[in-house]
């Protein structure tokens, strides 16, 4: 019985420190969407960094991706080109639908403000071991995984 106890004071905590982790996450967001220009929300922000990690992309890839919905994603994506910090091209598989790149622009100052946030994660982690960093980095990426999947599933239905 009192395995079940730890295994579920385990997911309590779990689900705490994840919803913190959370609401950090997408305050940080909005200050690095203003950041990177005074304009700039933060969900645009996680749109350009998904184009800069993974583009381009068609605006369709982008929606399943984010699981965000289609006209949400065509405001940030506007907003995005007028500010310069995204292009459109003919997708060359098919000239009717676009594919979405960051400019070279947007580019820039992402990797300006991604070193600037590296280099603040190894101050403010200097006095954990590199393997544990590293360890923190993979549960990460497995969670991330399951994530994306349960998003893949949702999107199927």
């Amino acid at each position: 019985m009192s395995s079940e106890l730890d295994s579920h004071e385990a997911y309590v905590h779990l689900e705490r420190e994840v919803a913190l982790l959370l609401r950090r996450s997408r305050a940080i967001q909005g200050r690095l969407g203003s950041q990177l220009h005074h304009d700039l929300d933060g969900a645009a922000y996680g749109l350009l960094v998904l184009l800069d990690d993974a583009g381009p992309l068609r605006a369709s890839d982008v929606v399943a991706k984010l699981g965000l919905d289609k006209s949400t994603v065509s405001r940030q994506v506007a907003s995005l080109v007028d500010l310069g910090l995204v292009d459109r091209a003919a997708d060359p598989d098919d000239g009717r639908a676009q594919v979405l790149s960051t400019s070279a622009e947007g580019h820039r100052r992402l990797s300006e403000l991604r070193d600037a946030r590296r280099a603040r994660w190894e101050a403010d982690l200097s006095d954990w071991a590199t393997s544990d960093v590293a360890t923190l980095a993979e549960l990460l990426g497995r969670l991330n995984r399951i994530g994306e999947a349960r998003e893949a599933e949702a999107t199927a239905d």
